[in-house]
């Protein structure tokens, strides 16, 4: 039986984690392969109620915060992920249960805790971890995007986020130096993808 592949984007924001995964899946289309774009928070019922609290999070606990990404997660599993990994489709998911590791754990949870919490979701065969300082971060929102900081993109959050970043230690998880040109990260990912990749290639 046919089995498909998760491979999942995280970082703190302005990474360039969304560039590079609409880079990867365009080469991967190229090459034959069904790809499954997707990202968490979801447009689900619970995705939009946390998509809600970028421009105030000041609104519900933070144990009431950490339950909406769960409760996103464990719809996002069941309807979508599940179905395509048994259809072999290759998902791309643009921030995964890493991201509520370090973000939830940059307000105080445990992040090994938030992590065990998230037992039900599927581990990615391949986690590309975005690295970059904050402050390079911050630049390319506002200066390179034009937007303003939301209350999860705000400096001294980033900080205590890539810390614990920078602290996971998980068989799946490969660290990308985010902070080059975007043509050179994106061929540090696919030097990262290739070796997945090239039976589901052969057999496309």
């Amino acid at each position: 039986m046919n089995k498909g592949l998760l491979i999942v984007f995280e970082g703190i924001d302005g990474t360039g984690k969304s560039t590079q995964m609409s880079l990867l899946a365009s080469s991967l289309k190229k090459n034959g392969l069904a790809v499954i774009e997707t990202r968490e928070p979801t447009n689900g019922q619970f995705g939009q109620q946390i998509r809600a609290l970028y421009a105030n999070r000041n609104g519900i606990s933070r144990e009431e915060e950490l339950e909406l990404f769960i409760a996103d997660r464990q719809e996002h599993v069941h309807d979508l992920l599940i179905p395509g990994l048994q259809e072999g489709k290759i998902i791309l998911c643009d921030r995964y249960f890493l991201s509520t590791a370090a973000y939830q754990g940059a307000v105080g949870f445990s992040p090994a805790e938030i992590i065990e919490r998230n037992s039900f979701a599927p581990s990615p065969d391949l986690a590309l971890l975005f690295c970059a300082p904050p402050k390079l971060g911050i630049e390319r929102i506002t200066t390179g995007r034009g937007d303003s900081l939301n209350d999860f993109e705000q400096e001294a959050s980033l900080q205590k986020v890539a810390a614990i970043f920078d602290n996971l230690e998980l068989p799946y998880i490969q660290r990308i130096d985010a902070s080059g040109s975007i043509d050179a990260v994106h061929q540090a990912v696919l030097q990262a993808v290739t070796p997945l990749l090239r039976n589901m290639i052969q057999n496309a």
